[in-house]
């Protein structure tokens, strides 16, 4: 595949960060031009724009594309993961103390109806606390600005569920910190909590301790997003999918790869005081590979997610993970 240009777009972190730089690459392709976007929903514009052939999809996004049968397919790559205990903000005077009180209530959620943090955030609420969506009130709206719901992806708001748009002019973090909203669930930490407001504070305060509890029992470090590539690139050169599931992972792995050399400097190349101790801290409850890819050590979380999703009501089909991955990398 030399003569193959390939464009990619993903957001800069330590797992990608290797193939801007160049220290990463994908094997056998030698032009290779790299995208990003200054915040998350433009990096998924990419794709959808066709401004490039690969990008860093959302899942739940990605899941509303095979729904309307886009001609895409992803690759078992994860670049970005997030615990989800800790992006359920609550207001102070709301009276809820605990996971028992959302009930009846008015809960924003930023951008869409099951986006991918409030997809697990629901799931893992609904497995360990019994609760239910359909019992509440939804507002869906920008978080920080007054925004209509994001407009680049199907908004799918279940039969059954009392879902509406934020009021014009108002956004759902000053809704929250007002108390027009008892609860938001947020991919984001609204910049009300980053000021300080004395009026939110979280579902889960101790959000560290569940969280760090759930991964010793399930094994589960929620994937948020993965890597989808159009289709016919693939038809027109099957080595493709391979070489660029090589690329992420040597970039993830050199991303790793500077935090375990780390440990010698005390993590002082890091500006993250204290980062040495949460390292060793986190190699005694997680794997040597605490970040994989792949669909094998990944499993039960992809699973979980599916179930989620359509249990939820946000695919009318269950998928299984053997229909949203590229068949070449199904052994991976």
């Amino acid at each position: 595949m030399p003569d193959l240009d390939l464009r990619i777009g993903t957001f800069r972190y330590d797992t990608t960060q290797a193939l801007f730089d160049g220290t990463a690459e994908i094997p056998g392709v030698s032009n290779v031009e790299m995208a990003t976007g200054a915040t998350l929903p433009e990096v998924f514009r990419l794709l959808l724009d066709g401004e490039v052939d690969i990008a860093e999809f959302g899942m739940t996004f990605y899941l509303r594309a095979l729904e309307r049968e886009a001609d895409v397919i992803a690759l078992p790559v994860f670049p970005n993961r997030v615990f989800r205990h800790s992006c359920v903000f609550v207001n102070r005077d709301s009276g809820i103390s605990g996971p028992a009180d959302l009930v009846g209530r008015t809960i924003g959620e930023f951008g869409v109806y099951g986006q991918d943090s409030g997809v697990w955030a629901k799931g893992i609420l609904m497995d360990e606390y019994g609760f239910r969506p359909e019992e509440n009130r939804w507002v869906i709206g920008g978080l920080d600005t007054p925004a209509p719901p994001f407009d680049f992806v199907p908004q799918v708001w279940p039969d059954g569920i009392d879902i509406s748009a934020a009021p014009e002019g108002r956004a759902l973090g000053p809704m929250l910190d007002s108390g027009e909203l008892d609860v938001l669930f947020t991919a984001n930490v609204p910049q009300t909590v980053l000021d300080g407001s004395p009026h939110i504070t979280r579902l889960f305060p101790d959000f560290e301790t569940r969280e760090r509890d759930y991964y010793r029992r399930t094994g589960i470090f929620p994937m948020m997003h993965t890597v989808v590539v159009r289709r016919d690139l693939l038809t027109r050169h099957p080595g493709v999918a391979r070489a660029v599931y090589e690329g992420f992972l040597a970039a993830k792995e050199a991303g790793a790869r500077r935090y375990r050399q780390g440990r010698r400097l005390y993590e002082a190349t890091f500006m993250v005081p204290w980062l040495n101790a949460l390292y060793e801290e986190n190699a005694e409850l997680m794997t040597e590979d605490w970040w994989p890819y792949g669909v094998a050590a990944n499993r039960v979380a992809l699973d979980t997610l599916l179930r989620y999703h359509h249990e939820q009501g946000l695919t009318a089909h269950r998928w299984t993970i053997e229909e949203i991955f590229t068949p070449d990398l199904l052994e991976t």
